[in-house]
């Protein structure tokens, strides 16, 4: 039915974006763009009952974090 790439984004709960941007808020030098060290931040910060959500949480905030270097990778490379 339809040819070449098609490429979605991943559904996500409003508690897992929430919760995500609101730890890039209050922690922007402790968010990195590894998962694990993500993972321990959501860990230490945040009370979750599972970990399943835990590592949503650590996910999108990757996720974040990844596209948020990228928007100051580009304009540095615009401004030079």
């Amino acid at each position: 039915m339809f040819q070449g790439v098609l490429t979605m984004g991943k559904v996500r709960t409003a508690i897992v974006k929430r919760t995500a941007k609101r730890l890039l808020e209050l922690f922007p030098d402790k968010v990195s763009t590894d998962f694990n060290s993500n993972k321990e931040l959501v860990k230490t910060y945040v009370n979750t009952k599972s970990k399943k959500l835990r590592n949503q949480i650590a996910g999108y905030l990757t996720r974040l974090a990844r596209m948020k270097l990228e928007a100051q990778s580009q304009v540095q490379g615009q401004q030079s």
